[in-house]
C-alpha cells in the first residue's frame, strides 16, 4: 500500500532543491509497541497529511464509537482495524528539514515477518521501536537480527510509551543499554536512542519538559542524520529484464534500472549468457526514444543493434563490471516457513526478476535470533537464521550483497508463498565469464535469401525420449526427407556429439546439463542461419530441456518420442539396457524413474504404434502449422 503524503508546509523546511537526499527507512518493532502511531504522528508533526485527512479519520472514529488513534492513518484495511495489527507494509513519503523520506511501516507480529523482510529489503536505514513498559522482547531481538541480516547498518532506536513509565530516566537508560549491547553484537551501532511518547508527541519533533533530562536529537532530527547508501547511479549497471515486447518492427527489452546508468550507444553484456550487444535506442513514456543517460530508478525499454534471445530474469550490465554467473550461491537467510528448511530440500529462489529451482546443498550456523546462539544443524527452524549453500537449476547473474545490494538479495518461495529471504554472501564463479573483448560477426546472408533457397525457415527440432525410443531413427528420416525436398537439415545426435564436441563431459547432472547447453547453442546457431537443426538426445531433465528452449527461443520445437520403457528395453539396439541391468552402466537413463517427460511440447509420438511414414507426416504438419515449412511438400512416404 502506498500513501503519497504531499507536504503542505513542512515546519522549518526550506524550499525544495534538487540536492536533497532521499532516504528509505523501515520502521520495525514488536506488535503493539506503537509503530503506526509514531508514523501517524510524524506525518502530523511535519505537516505532511493530505488536506482534510485528519478530520476525516476523526469523524470515522467518532462514527465507530472509538477514540481516535494515529495508527488509523495506516491501518487502512478493515481486517487490520478489527484485529488491531498491521498485516502489510505501507510506504509513506514526507519531508524533514534536510531529507526526503520514504518511510516503510512493516508488520511486527511474528506471523507477518515475511512482509517485514519485503520492507527492510528496500531500506537504507531503520527505526527500531520498543515499548518502554515491556522492554526488549524476543521479537525485538529478531527484528534487530533481521536488519543485520538484510545489511541495514543505520539504526535509530526509539523507546516509545515513556508516559507509561512516568518518563523515568532510569527505565530509559536500562532499555537503552540492553538494546545497544544487542545491536553491537551484530556489528550495528545505533545512530541514536530516543525516548518518546508517540501518542502525545514528546520527542517526535520537539523535546518536551517531560523528557527534560534527555539532551539528544528528536526523531525528526535523527531522521535528518540518516543518509542513503552509496548512490545507486554510482554502482555498476544492473538492469534486470522484466519483459520483451514486439512493437512495430522493434523488439523492446523492458525493465527497471536497479543500479548504474545506461545510454544509447552503450556496449552491454547480457548475463548469464554473456552475449554482447550495443544499445540502439532507449525507450520511455511518454517521450520515446529518449537521449542522454538514464539512471537507477528509471523504468526503461531498450532496443539492441542485433537480434539476441533474452528472457525475463537476465541481467544487463556493462562489460568489465558484469555480475558473475553461477549455479552455486552462499547466502544468509531468515526462515519463515512453518516447516524447517533442511539439507536436500528443493525450493524456488528469486533474485530480482530471475527465478529458478534450487537445491539446499549445505546449512551452516543456524541461529535463533532471540537467543543469539548458533549450533551445528542440518535444518533451519521457523524464525531462525542460517547460512546455506544453494545449487541452482539455471545460472543466476548475481552479486555479493556488499558489492551491489540491488542485485544481492534473494527470496525463497515454497508453494507460492515467501518462505525466507536474505543476502547473497558469495558466488562460486561460473564457467562462463563475460566476454568483454568478443564482437560477434553477423552472416552476410539475409534470412529472406535462405528462405528463398531452402523453402523453409530456420528451426530446432528437438527429439527427446528414452534410449531406444526411436529418436535417432525419426531424426535421420526427417533429415533425409528435408534434404530430398531441397532443404538444409543438419542432424545433431547426442551420442555422436559426445564422441567429439562433448567428449570431455561425463554423466553427472552438471555434465548432462552442460551437454544439453552445448547442443542447444550449436542447434540455435544453425537455426538462426536458416538451417533446420535436428537434435536427437535423451535429455532426461525437464530443466535442461527448458534451458535449451530458452537458448533457441521461438525456433525451438520439441517432439516427445513417448515409446514405453518396456518397448525400449525390448529393442535395446546398443545393448545398453542389458549392461545397465548388469550394473555396468550406473548412470544409464531408462532403468528407474530418472526420465522426466515433457509437461507440454509441440508434438508427442509413439513409435511402437505408428510407422515412420505416419510419424513424419505428423512432424510435417506440426512444422507447417508453426510456419517453418513454407510450401506443400510431396508425400513423405514416397521419399523414405
Amino acid at each position: 500500500m502506498n500513501i503519497l503524503a504531499t507536504p503542505n508546509s513542512v515546519k522549518g523546511t526550506a524550499a525544495k532543491t534538487t540536492e536533497r537526499p532521499q532516504v528509505s527507512i523501515v520502521i520495525v518493532g514488536h506488535v503493539d509497541h506503537g509503530k503506526s502511531t509514531l508514523v501517524g504522528r510524524l506525518l502530523h508533526e511535519t505537516n505532511s497529511l493530505p488536506e482534510g485527512k485528519l478530520e476525516m479519520l476523526k469523524a470515522v472514529s467518532e462514527r465507530r464509537g472509538m477514540p481516535f488513534e494515529w495508527s488509523f492513518l495506516l491501518d487502512a484495511l478493515q481486517t487490520e482495524r478489527d484485529q488491531g495489527i498491521t498485516i502489510d507494509t505501507t510506504q509513506i513519503q514526507f519531508r524533514t528539514p534536510a531529507r526526503d523520506i520514504v518511510l516503510i511501516d512493516a508488520p511486527g507480529h511474528a506471523e507477518f515477518l515475511r512482509n517485514m523482510i519485503t520492507g527492510a529489503a528496500q531500506a537504507d536505514a531503520a527505526v527500531l521501536i520498543i515499548d518502554a513498559l515491556e522492554g526488549v522482547r524476543d521479537q525485538t531481538r529478531r527484528h534487530g537480527y533481521l536488519l543485520h541480516l538484510l545489511g541495514v547498518k543505520q539504526v535509530c532506536v526509539v523507546i516509545n510509551k515513556m508516559d507509561r513509565v512516568d518518563f523515568s530516566q532510569d527505565r530509559f537508560e536500562e532499555i537503552a543499554h540492553e538494546i545497544r549491547e544487542h545491536l553491537t553484537t551484530l556489528g550495528v551501532t545505533p545512530t541514536a536512542v530516543i525516548p518518546i511518547s508517540a501518542r502525545d508527541g514528546d520527542g517526535v519533533a520537539a523535546n518536551t519538559a517531560r523528557i527534560g533530562w534527555y539532551t539528544g536529537p528528536t526523531v525528526v532530527g535523527a531522521l535528518d542524520t540518516l543518509t542513503p547508501m552509496r548512490a545507486l547511479t554510482e554502482l555498476p549497471l544492473r538492469l534486470p529484464v522484466q519483459a520483451i515486447y514486439k512493437f512495430d518492427d522493434r523488439r523492446i527489452v523492458a525493465g527497471r534500472i536497479e543500479a548504474g546508468q545506461l545510454a544509447p550507444g552503450d556496449e552491454i553484456v547480457i548475463m548469464p549468457a554473456g552475449k554482447i550487444a550495443k544499445i540502439k535506442t532507449v525507450e520511455s513514456w511518454p517521450v520515446t526514444p529518449v537521449s542522454g543517460a538514464q539512471g537507477a530508478g528509471r523504468s526503461v525499454g531498450i532496443t539492441l543493434d542485433r537480434e539476441l534471445f533474452l528472457e525475463r530474469g537476465d541481467v544487463i550490465a556493462h562489460p568489465g563490471t558484469a555480475p558473475r554467473d553461477s549455479h552455486r550461491l552462499h547466502a544468509r537467510i531468515f526462515w519463515l516457513h512453518e516447516t524447517p528448511l533442511k539439507t536436500g530440500d528443493t525450493v524456488l529462489v528469486r533474485i530480482g526478476t530471475m527465478e529458478t529451482r534450487a537445491s539446499v546443498v549445505a546449512i551452516e550456523q543456524a541461529v535463533d535470533p532471540g537467543e543469539l546462539t548458533s549450533r551445528e544443524s542440518t535444518s533451519i527452524a521457523r524464525n531462525h537464521v542460517g547460512e546455506i549453500d544453494l545449487a541452482l537449476a539455471r545460472p543466476a547473474a548475481a552479486d555479493p550483497y556488499t558489492d551491489n545490494p540491488r542485485n544481492g538479495r534473494l527470496v525463497i518461495e515454497i508453494g507460492g508463498r515467501i518462505a525466507g529471504g536474505g543476502l547473497v554472501l558469495s558466488i562460486e564463479a561460473g564457467k562462463r565469464a563475460a566476454p568483454i573483448d568478443i564482437v560477434p560477426v553477423e552472416s552476410a546472408l539475409q534470412p529472406e535469401e535462405r528462405l528463398a533457397r531452402y523453402h523453409h525457415a530456420g528451426a530446432v527440432v528437438w527429439f527427446t525420449g528414452l534410449p531406444a525410443a526411436g529418436k535417432s531413427t525419426l531424426a535421420r528420416a526427417l533429415e533425409r526427407r528435408l534434404f530430398t525436398r531441397g532443404g538444409a537439415a543438419v542432424l545433431l545426435d547426442g551420442d555422436t556429439l559426445r564422441a567429439g564436441l562433448n567428449g570431455d563431459l561425463g554423466f553427472s547432472p552438471a555434465d548432462r546439463r552442460e551437454n544439453i547447453r552445448r547442443l542447444a547453442e550449436v542447434a540455435a546457431h544453425l537455426a538462426r542461419n536458416g538451417h533446420i537443426a535436428i537434435v536427437a538426445a535423451v535429455s532426461p531433465a525437464a530443466d535442461d530441456r527448458a534451458q535449451a528452449r530458452r537458448i533457441a527461443g521461438d525456433l525451438f520445437h520439441e517432439v516427445y518420442v513417448a515409446t514405453s520403457a518396456e518397448v525400449c528395453e525390448s529393442r535395446d539396439p546398443k545393448g545398453h539396457y542389458a549392461k545397465a541391468r548388469a550394473g555396468q552402466l550406473p548412470a544409464f537413463t531408462g532403468i528407474g524413474n530418472d526420465y522426466q517427460p515433457p509437461a507440454a511440447c509441440e508434438l508427442v509420438l509413439d513409435t511402437a504404434t505408428r510407422p515412420i511414414a505416419e510419424s513424419l507426416a505428423e512432424i510435417e504438419r506440426m512444422l507447417t502449422a508453426r510456419h517453418v515449412l513454407r510450401e506443400e511438400p510431396n508425400d513423405f512416404a514416397a521419399n523414405i
